[in-house]
Parts: structure tokens; C-alpha cells; sequence
């Protein structure tokens, strides 16, 4: 069955946007994580870094700013945060002062075991079965990818805590 070419207006329409769509989502998702983080005490961003770190172990500043897409001046005030709270230490590379390694405090670390919830929780928010999401996240990673590859600028801007 073939379909007609929607009219060049329907392509303006909002819910016709692929970027729209995304940011509804992403907000959604926004308040599902503040819910469900807040027994952590952690906000979304504060929850990405942990869990690089509890991933990788310690890392320098400028790698965990790879990893979760973020710029120095906005992953700093992050950390200084998560400092603050206990939850990881910053120290200054004694070989070139310019590189800050971040680690997890033993608080920081015990924290992981509480925020095992938070996927499943997130999960099943969603209402889609693991395989449904596995494919989503392959879909959207993929179309990062794509979209990176067509606009290399657009993997170093910042993202707003």
C-alpha cells in the first residue's frame, strides 16, 4: 500500500516534528528521574556522572565530560555539588595541574546499591517490554550517530543541567 506525500504544511505541523517529539519525551523522562532519584538525593545530571563513575572508577574530568557529552564549564559545578555532598573527591593531577580526577568517596560507591532501583523503576514507567526498549535505545543511539556524523559541532555543545 503506497501513501501520498503529505502537503508541504503538514511538515510544519508540531506533531509532525521528530525533534519535538524527542524533547516531550525527554522532559517526560526528566520528571520520571527527579521522582525517582530524589530517595539519592541526586538530581539527572548529578546521576549520569555517578554512574560513569561507577562504571569506570576514577577518571579524569575532561573523560567524564566525553562520556556524558558535557563541556568542562558545565560538568564543574556538577562536581563541585556532588563534592559537597560527599559523594566524590577531586584532586588535581600532581604531573600536569590542567587534569582533575574525580573518584568516588566510599559513600559515593555505597550509593550504587540503592540507585539499582532507579532502571527498573524507569523501566517500568515506560510500559514497553526490554526488548522493546533495548531496540529504542539502539534506534536513538544510532541516530545520534547519524546525527553527529552530520553535524560534528553538535557533540561539544553543552548540555543545561
Amino acid at each position: 500500500m503506497r501513501t501520498t506525500e503529505p502537503a508541504p504544511a503538514e511538515y510544519l505541523r508540531l506533531d509532525n516534528q521528530i525533534c519535538f517529539a524527542l524533547h516531550a519525551a525527554s522532559r517526560a523522562f526528566g520528571t520520571l528521574y527527579r521522582t525517582a532519584l530524589r530517595d539519592l538525593a541526586l538530581t539527572y545530571p548529578q546521576y549520569l556522572v555517578m554512574l560513569v563513575l561507577w562504571e569506570h572508577g576514577d577518571l579524569p574530568v575532561k573523560k567524564i565530560g566525553e562520556y556524558l557529552r558535557l563541556d568542562s564549564g558545565t560538568l564543574s559545578p556538577l562536581l563541585k555539588r556532588l563534592e559537597a555532598a560527599g559523594l566524590v573527591q577531586r584532586e588535581r593531577s600532581a604531573v600536569d595541574e590542567r587534569s582533575v580526577t574525580v573518584r568516588l568517596t566510599t559513600t559515593g560507591d555505597a550509593l550504587r546499591e540503592r540507585a539499582q532501583r532507579v532502571p527498573e523503576q524507569i523501566a517500568s514507567a515506560t510500559g514497553l517490554a526490554l526488548a522493546d526498549l533495548t531496540d529504542l535505545r539502539t534506534r536513538l543511539n544510532h541516530l545520534t550517530a547519524t546525527l553527529d556524523a552530520a553535524t560534528p559541532e553538535a557533540a561539544a555543545d553543552p548540555v543545561p543541567e
